[in-house]
């Protein structure tokens, strides 16, 4: 796995990278020292726990979620606010910890850039499609970098869709839209534009209706509106609260 690059600030949800170097010559050595999570990403554990018919608990999933959320808040505070552009299962980092939830990191800063971009014709539209089709894997991949309007405005609420399709897959593994890969003349780019989620099998007892009603929340077609960051937390906390009395 390649080591994923800093962001500009760095919060508890986000990789942190330690640097030093070795003398005061004019020859220079840089360290990064970067932490180690054994455990892997959150989509090995995904894998895994399809394996085995497995499910994280409806708090489990609230609570790696919300550290997802602290990650991305940090990010979307900037001034100007930062996109993170390919936030999904492959890029968290995840430790179990005894008697605790597991502990999950933002990482890989890659695609990263200033959120908000004003588009004014069809061949900035184009070339926003052309970097997000490089930059931001398709089945996390918000429907206004599928198909953008020639006048239009970017922001970061990108990330919300793509924080929306990842608590999909805490809950069940894969991405609200991948099932159209396994059906004949399915389109993933229609079911994304489409918003047309499906609800598969799930724990015994299932999910609740208020994590589904959360996820169509934030997997809103149109970007004006989908929620903030703010509000996304807000909301998540009150389920916490909720499923965890």
């Amino acid at each position: 796995m390649a080591p994923p690059v800093a962001s500009p600030a760095i919060s508890p949800s986000t990789l942190r990278i330690s640097q030093g170097k070795q003398n005061e010559s004019m020859n220079h050595e840089a360290y990064l020292l970067f932490p180690v999570h054994l455990d892997g990403t959150l989509l090995d554990n995904a894998k895994t726990m399809q394996e085995k018919k497995e499910f994280f608990p409806t708090i489990t999933v609230l609570e790696i979620f919300r550290q997802l959320c602290a990650g991305l808040k940090h990010m979307h505070s900037f001034e100007p606010p930062y996109a993170h552009n390919d936030v999904k299962p492959g890029n968290v980092l995840i430790t179990h910890r005894k008697g605790q939830p597991p502990l999950a990191i933002l990482m890989d800063f890659g695609s990263a850039r200033p959120a908000r971009k004003d588009i004014y014709s069809r061949s900035e539209a184009l070339q926003l499609q052309e970097w997000a089709a490089e930059h931001c894997s398709a089945p996390f991949r918000a429907p206004e970098l599928w198909d953008c309007p020639s006048n239009t405005k970017i922001d970061e609420r990108t990330d919300i869709w793509s924080l929306g399709c990842t608590l999909y897959a805490i809950m069940y593994g894969i991405s609200p839209f991948e099932y159209v890969l396994g059906e004949s003349g399915g389109s993933l780019q229609l079911a994304i534009l489409n918003a047309q989620i499906k609800w598969p099998p799930g724990p015994n007892p299932s999910y609740p209706e208020a994590l589904h009603q959360f996820i169509v929340w934030m997997l809103q077609p149109q970007p004006a509106v989908r929620p903030h960051i703010d509000d996304v937390i807000i909301h998540v906390d009150k389920l916490i609260s909720k499923f965890s009395s």
